[in-house]
């Protein structure tokens, strides 16, 4: 009866030690997946910051030298299809060169199963329309902020007005996203953005007050 006994405890405790195991692999999976979920949205908040300004400072350095809306607007749109093709392949081509990567060490390995880990890995194509969309979800913060404001003085500071405020929501995301302090965050985001669009205006005066455009 005794031993009865101890070979039922012992495959009780195996099984609470199986249980425990799969609960543990559970919760390791769900972290990875979070894990890869925030650096996924952190890298499309980035991508639509970079979208934000980079278009911002274009339109304020053509802005500089051009008060008339079109050319701000068109300087705009060619902004964001720039920006949104360079990101989108060049997403494109780092993603598959660390797929590339990570498949000729599943070839080394010989991994079984092959096609189905293969399934897992980040998609370059996916990654490259998502670098290309949040950049244009960035760029166009500036361009509907100016496409309906005809006085030049009035579309310059809604443009840096919508900017600061898009540039805070990101930072702050990005913050979140990252665990960083999120105020502190935020003004960097933002003061970095002004300084880009100030310097972008400044220089683009200069070179148009000296002569050399033009």
């Amino acid at each position: 009866m005794a031993s009865i006994t101890n070979i039922q405890e012992l495959t009780k405790n195996d099984d609470i030690e199986k249980q425990s195991m799969q609960v543990d692999q559970n919760l390791e999976v769900e972290i990875v997946d979070y894990s890869k979920r925030a650096q996924w949205l952190r890298a499309a908040v980035l991508g639509a910051n970079d979208g934000l300004l980079s278009t911002s400072s274009l339109m304020m350095g053509i802005g500089a030298i051009h008060q008339d809306a079109k050319s701000m607007i068109l300087t705009g749109i060619a902004g964001l299809v720039a920006g949104a093709c360079s990101m989108a392949i060049g997403e494109f081509v780092s993603v598959y060169s660390q797929y590339d990567i990570e498949v000729s060490q599943m070839k080394r390995e010989n991994a079984t199963n092959l096609e189905e880990k293969k399934k897992n890995l980040p998609s370059p194509f996916q990654a490259a329309g998502a670098s290309a969309f949040a950049f244009a979800i960035g760029a166009i913060v500036p361009l509907l902020a100016a496409i309906f404001v005809n006085d030049y003085h009035v579309r310059l500071g809604v443009v840096v007005g919508a900017a600061s405020l898009a540039l805070l929501g990101f930072g702050a995301l990005g913050a979140y996203l990252g665990k960083a302090p999120l105020v502190k965050s935020s003004l960097r985001v933002l003061i970095g953005g002004w300084l880009a669009m100030g310097i972008t205006f400044g220089l683009t005066k200069l070179v148009g007050v000296t002569g050399l455009y033009g």
